[in-house]
């Protein structure tokens, strides 16, 4: 009998890290088909060029950042987050505690927490998108130390 390859887990981090960013294209790509409106990459897939990936004005006092602004994996996971996955780690969409007390404080169960892939990193790296219940979206790039809320407008 042949033997079987074994795949290590560095090997699946970074299989994963080349495929997230094209199915998220893909998915774009099929979202802007749906709604016939070109350049809608913005748009949720297949919720039409009015669904976005973030509010348009803050929902709290925290700075923003545009969504334009963010890096390309980070629009990637806004992506993912709003066509509901495939997510590439297990732990996505697991609940955000809030432990640090930055976000607006909620009921447990109110965030969720997203990697955002960290090109070279061999585990999840720092950088995550936190979810909020009401559509706000929240993006570290320092595992949770600071926060800036994400917004399709201009940002800070």
């Amino acid at each position: 009998m042949p033997d079987v390859p074994v795949v290590t887990p560095t090997a699946q981090r970074r299989l994963l890290a080349l495929v997230v960013p094209l199915v998220a294209l893909v998915l774009a790509a099929c979202g802007a088909a749906a709604t016939g409106t070109p350049g809608s990459s913005l748009a949720a897939p297949g919720q039409g060029s009015g669904a976005a990936l973030a509010p348009s004005a803050p929902t709290t006092d925290l700075p923003t950042v545009a969504i334009a602004k963010l890096p390309a994996q980070a629009v990637d996971t806004l992506r993912l987050i709003a066509s509901d996955g495939p997510y590439p780690y297990a732990k996505d969409g697991a609940t955000f505690s809030n432990r640090e007390g930055i976000l607006p404080r909620h009921p447990s169960g109110w965030y969720r927490e997203f990697t955002v892939v960290t090109p070279g990193s061999a585990d999840r790296g720092a950088r995550r998108i936190i979810a909020g219940q009401d559509g706000s979206r929240f993006y570290t790039s320092d595992h949770y130390s600071s926060f800036r809320e994400v917004v399709s407008g201009e940002g800070s």
